[in-house]
Order: C-alpha cells, then sequence, then structure tokens
C-alpha cells in the first residue's frame, strides 16, 4: 500500500484543497460571500469584473478589471487558475468555452449558455417535461399580436437575454398594446408567457457534486417588491406533498442539465396547487442568503466544495429564519440605523462593500433566526421600519 502525501494547493483524483486557486468571474456580493468561504478555507481568490475594487474584488488575492469579452485577460486568467466558476449568469458563454478549454469550469459553459437566455431556457425545460407556465418565442409586433392572441391577457413579455430583478418585463392588458410595449422592448426577441395567478413564488438551491452527488436546502418563500426580492422565509410554509414534489423537480432539473456548482430554481405555486418552473440560476441566490447563518454549510461554501470536487456539507436548517433585503432606497436619509439591528440578539446584518447607494440597488441583508418562522417574521419586519430613517422623518414632521 503506497501512502500519498497531500500538500496545499495540489489535486488529488480531481480535487482541489486549500491552497489551490479559485477563479470567478463577477465581482458582486455573491461573489463577496463565496470569498468569505473560500478565504475561511485557505483559499486564493482571483476575481474577473470589469468594476475596479468590486465587493468580491476587495476579498481576493488578484483583480482583473477588464471587459469579459478580452481574450488575451482569458488566456492570462486560466493560467493563474486551478478551477474557475462564475457568480452571475450575464457573461459571454464564448469567454467560459475559452477558458474551459484550458481549465476546468463548474458549471460547464453549455449550462451557462442554456441559462442566461430565457428562449434557451424555457426550451430546455419544454423539451424535458417539466411544468411551465405556457410560452411563446417573439421577434416583432405582429408575432407579440399573434402570441397575446393564442395566450390571452394579461401575460407578460420578457427579453431572451439579460433578464433579472424585473428588468425587461412589460405586462400586457390588451391586445391593443402590443405594438407599444414591442416599441420600448429594445430587443430582437423575447418569450410571452401567461399570465400566472399564483399564491406564492418560491425557490430551492440545489447541489450536485463532481460524482453526481445531489442535497438541496430547505424551501424558501419569497416575497418581491417591484420585482426585487423583498424578505424570504425560511422553511417555506407549504405542505408536505409540494415540498417532495419541489425537491424532486429541483434534483432532476439539476441532473438533467449535469450541473457541477450551484443550481437555483425558482418556482410559482399556483392558487389551485399547480408547481410551475419560472427561472434557473446556475449559482448562489439571493434567496439563499439564509444558508450563511442557518445552515450548518452555506450555500457559498457548498459551491466552494463542490467545484473544487470535495464531499458536499449538510444543508441541515439550525433555525428557521426570514432574510430581509437592504436595498439602496434605504439610504435616502443616510445610513440606516444599524443600531436596532445589533440590539437584536437574533439578527444577522451583512453588507456588501458597495460605496454608492442607489433605488433598488442591493447593498446588504439581514437575517432573523428565532424558533418559529412567526416569530422571525415578527421581528424582521418591525427591524425594518426601526432601520429606515425616512420612517422617523415622516414621524417627526
Amino acid at each position: 500500500m503506497v501512502n500519498k502525501m497531500i500538500t496545499a494547493g495540489s489535486q488529488v483524483n480531481s480535487c482541489f484543497l486549500p491552497g489551490s486557486t479559485i477563479g470567478l468571474l463577477g465581482g458582486g456580493q455573491l461573489g463577496r460571500m463565496f470569498a468569505f468561504a473560500a478565504r475561511r478555507m485557505d483559499y486564493r481568490l482571483h476575481v474577473w469584473d470589469p468594476l475596479e475594487n468590486s465587493p468580491a474584488g476587495q476579498m481576493s488575492d488578484r483583480q482583473y478589471p477588464v471587459s469579459y469579452e478580452d481574450l488575451n485577460c482569458a488566456k492570462e486568467f486560466a493560467q493563474h487558475a486551478d478551477v474557475i466558476t462564475f457568480e452571475f449568469e450575464n457573461i459571454p458563454s464564448t469567454i467560459l468555452m475559452e477558458l474551459e478549454a484550458q481549465r476546468p469550469v463548474r458549471p460547464r459553459a453549455e449550462v451557462l449558455h442554456i441559462c442566461q437566455n430565457r428562449e434557451r431556457e424555457k426550451n430546455f425545460l419544454s423539451s424535458q417535461g417539466y411544468p411551465l407556465p405556457a410560452y411563446r418565442i417573439v421577434n416583432s409586433a405582429a408575432s407579440l399580436q399573434a402570441a397575446v392572441s393564442e395566450l390571452g391577457i394579461p401575460c407578460v413579455l420578457k427579453s431572451a437575454d439579460f433578464g433579472y430583478d424585473g428588468k425587461g418585463q412589460f405586462k400586457i392588458n390588451g391586445g391593443q398594446e402590443c405594438e407599444t410595449a414591442w416599441a420600448k422592448f429594445n430587443a430582437q426577441r423575447g418569450v410571452v408567457e401567461t399570465w400566472v395567478d399564483f399564491q406564492k413564488e418560491i425557490s430551492i438551491v440545489c447541489a450536485r457534486s463532481v460524482d453526481g452527488n445531489l442535497c438541496t436546502y430547505p424551501i424558501s418563500e419569497n416575497i418581491h417588491h417591484n420585482h426585487i426580492l423583498d424578505y424570504s422565509i425560511i422553511p417555506a410554509r407549504l405542505d408536505q406533498q409540494t415540498q417532495l414534489e419541489i425537491e424532486m423537480l429541483a434534483r432532476n432539473i439539476t441532473e438533467a442539465l449535469q450541473v457541477v456548482g450551484l443550481l437555483t430554481i425558482e418556482f410559482f405555486l399556483t392558487r389551485d396547487g399547480r408547481v410551475l418552473v419560472n427561472e434557473l440560476a446556475p449559482r448562489p441566490h439571493n434567496s439563499g442568503h439564509f444558508t450563511f447563518d442557518a445552515c450548518v454549510t452555506s450555500q457559498f461554501e457548498q459551491q466552494l466544495r463542490a467545484i473544487c470536487g470535495l464531499p458536499l456539507g449538510s444543508t441541515k436548517l439550525l433555525s428557521p429564519a426570514v432574510m430581509v433585503n437592504l436595498l439602496g432606497d434605504l439610504w435616502e436619509k443616510g445610513p440606516p440605523n444599524w443600531y436596532h439591528i445589533f440590539s437584536e440578539s437574533v439578527a444577522k446584518l451583512h453588507l456588501y462593500g458597495k460605496s454608492q447607494p442607489r433605488s433598488g440597488r442591493k447593498m446588504g441583508h439581514y437575517c432573523v433566526l428565532a424558533d418559529s418562522v412567526e416569530v422571525a417574521l415578527d421581528k424582521a419586519l418591525i427591524l425594518r421600519k426601526l432601520i429606515d430613517r425616512r420612517l422617523s422623518e415622516r414621524t417627526k414632521k
């Protein structure tokens, strides 16, 4: 029997061990929290993001503040990384393919290619027989008019590319609106979906390892405001049969895509009890931020474990939780009053290192842990009112 000494930074059986260098495309808050997990486990991190001093770049060993289309940067980036991943979808899949020819990219470039475009994503899901809202692909005002006639009103027009947080979406309430909607659309192709009368929006993060092992996190119940996630309740308030259906769908979709890393699946739960797939995100997700404080293994450590070929960690929920987004609007009258969050012993504050607050921009979040979702929700919503200086200004008046 031969004993092998495993040294830092070495690769054994496709495992990248502590000391290895991870290349991360995207420098936002998801990358920043990924960096925390990587740092704790003694991995080096190189961040490629066009924005200099990005939130993730602040935590990295090296930053590449260069356009994602720079092929010379791609060669250098791959040369200095052991394994490569990404933290958002708006990256040219051609660049990932270039990187993939030199280093392991996880999830693979084809997964990003499918998930970064609504047309390809929906066609993939439809071809696999997964439950979706009825949809049509459109490329003109005339085809939009035809789609609205077939799907009925109301319906939603969504851009095929670069859509998140409600961007590039138009609700259509009547056929006469098609010409106006298409003129404002500013895209060559789009997806029209039938309007879904849902009772809940829910999501689940699924992890898949190099050797094909799968695990899922507790399901999040998500409340949105102006198309942006406002807060998440964990575990989602669902019956057991619905929970099992969602977990099964998540596992099947992740396996069908052969993801190595994370895949977040967003669902609608309709008023008549049907579960419909809404969108896919092959990365950590805003609705999974609760895992940082409330689970044995955070979604960010799990991403690290999966892409490095390590065994997956436990996704056990240690406590019910509510996660609340902190948007730039809260800074309108100055920084929020953080003292109230620090005064709550079961609250955890996370800020993203962004210097310029803007309306709708995600600046941070906080989690509240409690023995029940009801108590956590009550405390979380009370805290939001307390930290909002705009409310105190109105009270004074």
